[in-house]
C-alpha cells in the first residue's frame, strides 16, 4: 500500500456509494453529450474576454459560457430566469440535467463548494456607492451576494427542498463537497446527496489573478515545460450520490462509484504549494487507501499550468506512479473554473470511465517530468477502470477522489 496511509477499517463494513445522474454546464458543452464530444476533439475554450474591460490586464482571454446558452430556459418564468445571476443560471440548468437523467433521485441533503458565489454582486454593490446609486439597488445586491442564493434559486426550479451546506476551501472546494457527500452516505448518514460546485467569472477575481501573475497571455498547457500560467473558467456540475442498497432498491441507473477521497493541508504558504510535494502526495495516497487500491488507470490532474502547482503536483504523481499511469489536465481545454473545478473534473472523469477514452491536455509541446501526459489528442482506453481525480487551493488545500467504474 501506499506510504503514510492512515489506519482504516475495513471497506466491507461501509456502504458502497454509486453515481446515478450528473449535471454539467461548463464552456466544454451544456450537458454530458457536448462535453463528451469537447473531451474527445480536444476543443480549446479559450476566448477573449467579454464581460468587463481587460485592457489594461497581462491576460485577456478566459474560457466562458456563451451567454446564448443561459438565455433559454422553458421551466422557469422568462422574467424570473433573465433576473437570476449567471451562477444560478449554470447551476440550475446542471441540477436540470440531474433530474432529467433520473427522476426518481429525492436528496437528503445537498453540499456544495464554491469560492466566489457572487462575488460580482459585490463588485456591484461598492460600485453603487461610488456611483450614487446606493440605496435603490443595496437590497438586491445584498440578497444576492450569498453563495447560498445560487442554490436557493436551482433547488426552487425543480422543487427539492433539503438542507443545504456550501463549502469555500479555495480550488479544492468542489471536490471537497464531493469527498464530505461520499463519506457521508459511506457511513450511513444518508442515503442520498446531491453534490457539486459552481462558479461564475467575476472581474474582482480574474484582475487578482492576473496582478498575481498566475495568469497567461498566451495558450494554457499543463505540465509543459515553457507554460506561462492559467486561464480562467467557470461552470456548475453536480453528482447524485446514492448508497448502492438504496439505488437498487429504487431501480437507478448506476453510472459510476466513488470509492475514495484524500485530503490534507500543507500549510506553507498562503498562495505556493509545498515544493516538495508533500501535500498532494498525502491526498492521493489517502484516497488511493480508502479505495484500496496502490494505482489507478488514469489521472485527471488539478494542473493549472502554474510554475509551482505544475512542479509540486507532477513531482508527486512521479513519485507515486512514474510513468506508468497517464495523466492530463482538462483545464488546458476548459480553464479553471475555481471552486467548480473538482466537481467538473469529476464529471470528467466519469464521462472518461463511461466512454473508455482519456482526455487530452491540449498546447503541449515537451514535459519537464517523467510524466506519460495524454498530449493534444484524446486516446482510446479499452480497459479503463479507475480515476484519480486532483484538485489542490491556494493555502495549501489538497483533496483527490477515486472514481470507478460501475
Amino acid at each position: 500500500m501506499p506510504s503514510h496511509s492512515p489506519n482504516l477499517i475495513p471497506n466491507s463494513i461501509f456502504a458502497e456509494v454509486v453515481i446515478t445522474a450528473v449535471g454539467v454546464v461548463s464552456p466544454l458543452g451544456r450537458n454530458y453529450q457536448e462535453t463528451l464530444s469537447s473531451l474527445q476533439s480536444g476543443r480549446d475554450c479559450a476566448t477573449p474576454i467579454v464581460g468587463f474591460d481587460v485592457s489594461k490586464c497581462r491576460c485577456q482571454t478566459a474560457a466562458q459560457i456563451p451567454d446564448s446558452w443561459l438565455q433559454d430556459q422553458p421551466k422557469l418564468p422568462s422574467r424570473e430566469w433573465k433576473r437570476l445571476h449567471r451562477a444560478s443560471q449554470m447551476t440550475t440548468l446542471a441540477i436540470q440535467e440531474i433530474v432529467s437523467q433520473d427522476p426518481g433521485f429525492s436528496p437528503e441533503m445537498l453540499i456544495v463548494g464554491t469560492t466566489s458565489g457572487g462575488m460580482s454582486f459585490g463588485e456591484s454593490f461598492f460600485r453603487s456607492i461610488l456611483n450614487g446609486t446606493f440605496q435603490t439597488s443595496a437590497p438586491s445586491l445584498l440578497s444576492n451576494y450569498s453563495p447560498q442564493k445560487m442554490v436557493a434559486d436551482a433547488l426552487n426550479s425543480v422543487g427539492f427542498r433539503v438542507p443545504s451546506q456550501i463549502i469555500a476551501n479555495a480550488c479544492a472546494s468542489g471536490t471537497n463537497a464531493i469527498g464530505h457527500s461520499f463519506e457521508l452516505i459511506r457511513r450511513g448518514k444518508f442515503q442520498r446527496v446531491l453534490c457539486g460546485g459552481f462558479d461564475a467569472i467575476s472581474e474582482l477575481v480574474f484582475v487578482g489573478f492576473d496582478s498575481l501573475q498566475a495568469s497567461t497571455a498566451g495558450k494554457c498547457s499543463p505540465f509543459d515545460k515553457d507554460r506561462t500560467g492559467l486561464i480562467l473558467g467557470e461552470g456548475a456540475a453536480w453528482l447524485a450520490l446514492e448508497s448502492r442498497q438504496s439505488a437498487e432498491r429504487r431501480g437507478a441507473p448506476i453510472l459510476g462509484k466513488v470509492t475514495g477521497y484524500g485530503i490534507s493541508t500543507d500549510n506553507f504558504h498562503l498562495t505556493q504549494p509545498h515544493p516538495s510535494g508533500i501535500g498532494p502526495r498525502l491526498a492521493m495516497e489517502r484516497a488511493l487507501a480508502v479505495a484500496g487500491r496502490q494505482r489507478v488507470d488514469y489521472i485527471n490532474a488539478h494542473g493549472t499550468a502554474t510554475t509551482f502547482n505544475d512542479a509540486t503536483e507532477g513531482l508527486a504523481i512521479a513519485e507515486l506512479f512514474g510513468q506508468e499511469v497517464p495523466l492530463s489536465s482538462t483545464k488546458s481545454m476548459m480553464g479553471h473554473s475555481l471552486g467548480a473545478a473538482g466537481a467538473i473534473e469529476a464529471v470528467i472523469s466519469l464521462i472518461a470511465l463511461r466512454e473508455q477514452f482519456l482526455p487530452p491536455n491540449i498546447n503541449f509541446t515537451c514535459a519537464d517530468l517523467p510524466l506519460d501526459v495524454v498530449a493534444n489528442q484524446s486516446r482510446p482506453a479499452e480497459h479503463l477502470q479507475s480515476v484519480l481525480s486532483n484538485s489542490f487551493g491556494f493555502g495549501g488545500t489538497n483533496a483527490s477522489l477515486v472514481l470507478e467504474r460501475a
